[in-house]
């Protein structure tokens, strides 16, 4: 439009000036009169020029210049461009997250070779007690889902399989290898606010500390604690559904979740090894009810808190017919934790019931494959605490090593519904030990100490452990 608008402007300009040009050469009649028209024509046609020429050369700079600003305009389109699919790829990549966490341990310890057996024998033995790798990924503010992958001691794992159809039902143990690679989360979370939340899928159970503090820099023994591992499934996970939330540094959850499997029930670990991962599948037909309810933040520091859990076993057995009681399993757990500069006090009582003992005894003694062997006492109730207390050198002196004691005691016999509940299995271990944390996120340990059993013909027995554990996230 300003190009066009040039245009009309000079042509009304050389009509004007031809118009005078035309009129006062008609008007000259003499001959000096006519030179001087003539050379004022000239005059004014030579300016006419000029204004032509510099009305010439404005247009070509205006043209240069638009020229100049679409080609401005077309970088920073693309630049655009670049930064916008930048700024996608690093989206993508901040949604994700990965953690990892693991241990190599070494121990020397006396061991007895059956119940009956007084005279002890040292063993020695390395493990890779496990490698844990977890990867997460933030949909939005809102949706997260998390998977954990726990690679026990190098191998790949059993599983135990059974088929009701071959010699009046039997179990059947598929061995891969010697150690065990499971799914030990795998958890979908909606979280609109900190007071409330929802995770369905494979989840932690919150009884006992051993879920919540399970990486090696947050437990000062070189191994988890034996008093829990006693009673409970190490790092207890299992399917369902669960609310959480956080309101004024009260921490609570509750849970609906699959229950446990009696036939595994043995006298040494409890119900600890009802836990239905070593199946192929997993039994539904009994359903437990957890909750929880925490002051304070056991993983970042002081808190108290208490657990329930309550549920049947005996639906979710594959040969049902053995049993008609519910074998139903109750769990309190009670623990607190004082974390205050250098000083570290952390401790966990569990007491436990189990309904019908005796009948699951007879049960598991008459199912083919199970095997429970001779010693296979059920406790109607159990219990076990701990007590660890350090000191952090770290936080008096530049030397990042905390010095700590620790008690485990667990008796999975504490009480049986009929005969007298041998003491073979009531055990205590006192010990005590360093972690060196070189940089904070490995930690080197050492432990060692005595452990008890609480039968007078036993003798105490000593136990050494060395351990490397590390842990990092992405």
């Amino acid at each position: 439009m300003k190009s066009i608008s040039k245009h009309a402007k000079l042509n009304m300009l050389a009509m004007a000036i031809a118009s005078v040009f035309s009129a006062n050469a008609m008007s000259a009649t003499e001959p000096e009169a006519l030179a001087a028209a003539i050379a004022k024509q000239e005059a004014e046609l030579t300016a006419l020029k000029v204004q032509l020429q510099q009305l010439a050369e404005q247009q070509l700079l205006q043209q240069e210049l638009q020229q100049v600003n679409a080609e401005q305009a077309e970088v920073a389109q693309q630049q655009a461009m670049q930064t916008a699919k930048a700024s996608s790829t690093a989206s993508h990549w901040d949604k994700f997250s990965f953690k990892s966490y693991g241990s190599v341990i070494y121990t020397s310890n006396e061991y007895y070779d059956n119940v009956q057996d007084t005279s002890p024998e040292r063993r020695s033995r390395f493990d890779l007690e496990r490698i844990v790798t977890e990867f997460g990924y933030q949909f939005n503010d809102e949706w997260d889902m998390e998977v954990e992958i726990e690679y026990e001691h190098g191998g790949t794992g059993t599983s135990l399989e059974y088929d009701g159809f071959d010699e009046f039902g039997e179990f059947e143990a598929e061995v891969e290898a010697g150690g065990e690679v499971m799914i030990e989360k795998a958890q979908i979370r909606y979280r609109p606010s900190d007071a409330f939340g929802v995770k369905f899928g494979n989840i932690h159970l919150p009884i006992g500390l051993g879920s919540t503090l399970h990486k090696p820099s947050q437990y000062l023994t070189v191994q988890r604690h034996k008093s829990e591992a006693a009673m409970l499934p190490a790092v207890w996970n299992e399917n369902g559904i669960g609310i959480f939330g956080e309101v004024a540094n009260f921490h609570y959850q509750a849970q609906v979740v699959s229950g446990l499997n009696s036939e595994y029930f043995r006298t040494y670990d409890w119900v600890a090894s009802g836990h239905q991962k070593r199946f192929e599948h997993v039994n539904g037909d009994d359903l437990a009810y957890v909750v929880r309810l925490d002051y304070g933040n056991f993983k970042t520091g002081s808190a108290i808190g208490a657990s329930y859990y309550y549920g049947n076993t005996s639906g979710n057995r594959h040969k049902t017919n053995k049993l008609s009681a519910d074998g139903t399993v109750e769990i309190l757990s009670v623990a607190g934790a004082f974390v205050e500069g250098p000083w570290i006090l952390r401790g966990q009582y569990l007491y436990g019931t189990l309904s019908d003992s005796d009948a699951i005894t007879q049960a598991n003694k008459t199912t083919p494959g199970l095997k429970p062997g001779n010693f296979a006492q059920l406790g109607s109730k159990s219990e076990a605490f701990f007590v660890e207390a350090g000191i952090d050198l770290g936080e008096l002196t530049s030397v990042p090593i905390t010095v700590f004691a620790n008690i485990d005691y667990s008796n999975p016999l504490k009480e049986v519904e009929t005969g007298i509940a041998t003491k073979r299995y009531e055990n205590t271990w006192i010990s005590a030990g360093i972690n060196y944390f070189p940089i904070p996120e490995i930690v080197i340990k050492a432990e060692a100490g005595v452990q008890q059993v609480a039968v007078s013909s036993i003798p105490d027995t000593n136990f050494f452990a060395l351990g490397v554990g590390y842990q990092f996230s992405l």
